[in-house]
């Protein structure tokens, strides 16, 4: 059961990080990095608990850090671009 729980939140995860791009706000970004965490820590729960797969789980669990983590960090700068920008804009 929680397989089926970790691969549904990493993929919760992908996707949402993927819609964070295009819509970016503080409150998605803290919704983003907890399913980062959520993901992360059951990961290393299903691999305390089954490590004969380990080398086949840590790569796998990189590839998906490195797409996420590079995905938020395209989203935060996206979001202080956009608050700067409206910050700058002049009063009328």
């Amino acid at each position: 059961m929680i397989l089926l729980t970790h691969i549904i939140i990493a993929l919760s995860s992908v996707v949402y990080t993927t819609l964070l791009l295009f819509r970016p706000s503080q409150a998605k970004l803290y919704v983003s990095y907890a399913l980062v965490g959520a993901t992360l820590a059951s990961g290393i729960y299903l691999t305390v608990v089954n490590p004969a797969s380990m080398l086949r789980t840590c790569t796998t669990g990189l590839v998906y850090i490195v797409i996420v983590t590079a995905g938020i960090a395209v989203a935060r700068k996206k979001l202080a671009t956009m608050q700067q920008t409206a910050f700058e804009r002049p009063q009328l």
